[in-house]
């Protein structure tokens, strides 16, 4: 630009060096004459171009920019070529394929088939643990896909138990795995359904475990320990068959996603730059889906995330806390959602609590599924490496099931030397040391100080809370715990090392350093290899699902009950048998009513309460001959079909 403002035009003399006055010269390759021939040029565009070009210019002598060919050019680097597309794909797919998440996410399936293992080889003929709660949990998952695809308006009112309404309320409805329900029909339907969800429920909390801690600041190491540590620590082989228990990997991964979309780390503490509100909106998703799994460990989460709010709004009100302003309103959003979601999954269970009102628990409830402290460090006899070492002390327990609540010996002294080298700051240790102790006084219930009132009772007389019975559970927060304090003494010993090392090059004493960091993750991983039985599920009678209901099946044992609703995922026959965490009243009497047939009593009872059929199993009764009454004056009528004696009872 002149002085006067007015710009002046740059010739190939007055360029920098390195640079080409011709606007497309630059791309040539060196060495070629970038001069077109005069000869060659048409004359309209010679005439043009002098026609057009401005006075300045033309007033300007031409510079000959061609010189001799750089004998060296042969030698320069070929301009690199634009990727094709099908590269570029590949090259993208490489990253997501090659991205820590989707490592931890495969490599935590692999874990999960290995320790699940046979359920993945026979998925459609075995259940794992027992024949108990997992027929009744693969019912539950069967009815509400059936329910939802046939007849939405009946979704809580079951084919079981009747004739009792909201009988899917008597237990943890799993409705979070609805779109998997609804593939599939059947009781072979049912059983590969449960297998494949239980496989699911081990890999997502592994992973869920993993991405909390890595965002609170923990390395690979340290998060994979924490994330193994709460997925197959040996306590949840005394769980197995409860895949409503099982499945709390929707808890970490929302904790994960709502500390990521705050900026928020135990390294880093809260960092406005790092605050991702699109994270704080799935974070919220996940937990209102993690409610509809069930409230046994549902009604804890979301204490637990009501205490976070208030945490946060103190610290909003000390002048501690400035989130921004979309922060807040995607946190409004996305709490609106969820207390929506809780709202609207409590509603049945509240009409269960006004119908039947003994099925609220009481403290001596409480009472009998309240482990002693030695319950928390004794392993279920699933455990390979402490089951029978344990034999003599866990049959000195109560009730071992709900009280073998051992989290793991290598992740209780990995989190002990977390209290003293920890790559977390020294409040951050005691807080969470204090969370480890008031977990565990919470797990103990009525046995915690003061006969629990300074621990679970005090908790027990807040909303929802009186519906559980069990506090043993509550050890999978111990358990979390205990992994992000092991995962920083980790994540604190890999610093040290890289501190001591300096500028130094990595050689073979860090190579082996790094080999021994896994030795912690080996343990973790051993403690977790279980010996959990997968016994074979029988065949239902050929032709049960077709008999006219209401129908009564004996003998009716309690865990038999639960093998005929199973069967019943077969049509889904109207029937009185029906086993979960609570029995309502008339069905307690139509079962005391079932032990007496055929007496006469009995067939007047059953014809009274609307039941058409009664089957009685031939490989389940003892003696059947006790059958063989007056038929005909009961007003009865007997079939003999297969393994299956049935009863009609004429109205």
């Amino acid at each position: 630009m002149n002085g006067d403002g007015e710009a002046t035009r740059s010739t190939g003399a007055d360029a920098p060096e390195g640079s080409v006055a011709d606007g497309d010269a630059g791309s040539r390759p060196p060495g070629e004459d970038v001069t077109p021939a005069k000869d060659t040029q048409p004359a309209e565009a010679s005439a043009t171009a002098t026609d057009t070009q401005p006075a300045e210019a033309s007033a300007t002598p031409a510079t000959d920019t061609q010189g001799p060919a750089d004998p060296w050019g042969a030698f320069a680097p070929q301009p690199a070529l634009a990727p094709s597309r099908a590269r570029r794909w590949a090259g993208r797919v490489g990253r997501v394929l090659g991205h820590e998440w989707t490592v931890a996410s495969v490599l935590g399936v692999l874990l999960a088939v290995a320790m699940t293992w046979p359920s993945a080889l026979r998925p459609s003929d075995t259940l794992p643990e027992d024949l108990g709660d997992p027929p009744l949990v693969a019912w539950i998952l069967a009815w509400s896909g059936h329910a939802v695809t046939h007849d939405p308006t009946a979704l809580w009112h079951t084919n079981a138990f009747y004739p009792n309404r909201y009988s899917l309320a008597f237990s943890d409805t799993l409705l979070g795995y609805l779109p998997a329900d609804v593939i599939g029909t059947g009781w072979v339907a049912a059983i590969l359904r449960y297998n494949l969800l239980f496989i699911f429920a081990f890999a997502l909390a592994s992973v869920g475990a993993y991405a909390l801690v890595r965002q609170l600041g923990a390395n690979r190491v340290g998060a994979a320990v924490a994330g193994v540590a709460y997925a197959y620590a040996p306590w949840r082989y005394s769980q197995a068959g409860h895949l409503h228990i099982m499945s709390s990997g929707g808890i970490v991964l929302a904790l994960a996603m709502l500390a990521r979309g705050h900026g928020f780390s135990l390294r880093g503490g809260y960092r406005r730059d790092l605050v991702r509100p699109g994270w704080v909106i799935a974070g919220w998703l996940v937990a209102a889906w993690q409610i509809t799994i069930g409230f046994g460990i549902g009604i804890v989460f979301g204490y637990v995330l009501a205490g976070c709010v208030l945490t946060g709004l103190l610290a909003w009100l000390l002048r501690r806390w400035r989130p921004p302003r979309r922060l807040v309103l995607f946190n409004l959003v996305g709490g609106a959602v969820f207390a929506a979601v809780t709202a609207l999954m409590a509603y049945p269970f509240l009409r269960v609590m006004q119908i039947y009102p003994n099925v609220q628990r009481t403290v001596a409830d409480l009472k009998h599924f309240s482990p002693p402290v030695r319950g928390l460090f004794v392993a279920p006899r699933e455990s390979l490496l402490w089951g029978t070492l344990h034999t003599t002390v866990r049959e000195s327990l109560p009730f071992p099931p709900e009280m073998t609540l051992l989290p793991g010996f290598t992740l209780i002294g990995l989190a002990v030397a977390g209290l003293v080298v920890s790559a977390w700051s020294v409040r951050a240790r005691i807080l969470l040391a204090a969370a480890v102790v008031v977990s565990a006084i919470c797990v103990l219930g009525t046995n915690g100080p003061f006969h629990g009132w300074l621990g679970y009772v005090a908790l027990y007389h807040l909303p929802g809370l009186n519906a559980l019975r069990t506090p043993g559970r509550l050890i999978s927060w111990t358990t979390l715990l205990l992994g992000i304090l092991a995962a920083g003494a980790l994540t604190g010993f890999a610093r040290r090392g890289e501190e001591a090392r300096g500028d130094r090059v990595s050689g073979r004493p860090e190579a082996l350093l790094r080999i021994a960091a896994l030795i912690p993750l080996a343990l973790v991983v051993a403690e977790g290899i279980n010996r959990m039985p997968h016994p074979v599920v029988p065949a239902p009678p050929a032709g049960l699902a077709k008999l006219p209901g209401p129908l009564l099946i004996l003998p009716q044992e309690p865990l038999d009950d639960e093998l005929y609703m199973l069967w019943s995922t077969n049509g889904f026959p109207t029937m009185v048998n029906g086993l979960s965490g609570y029995e309502p009243p008339r069905r307690a009497q139509l079962r005391t009513a079932g032990e007496k047939f055929p007496a006469p009593e009995s067939v007047d009872e059953l014809r009274a309460a609307g039941v058409r059929t009664v089957v009685v199993l031939r490989s389940q009764e003892n003696d059947p001959l006790k059958l063989t009454a007056d038929t005909e004056a009961l007003g009865i009528n007997r079939e003999d079909r297969g393994d299956m004696v049935i009863y009609t009872l004429n109205p």
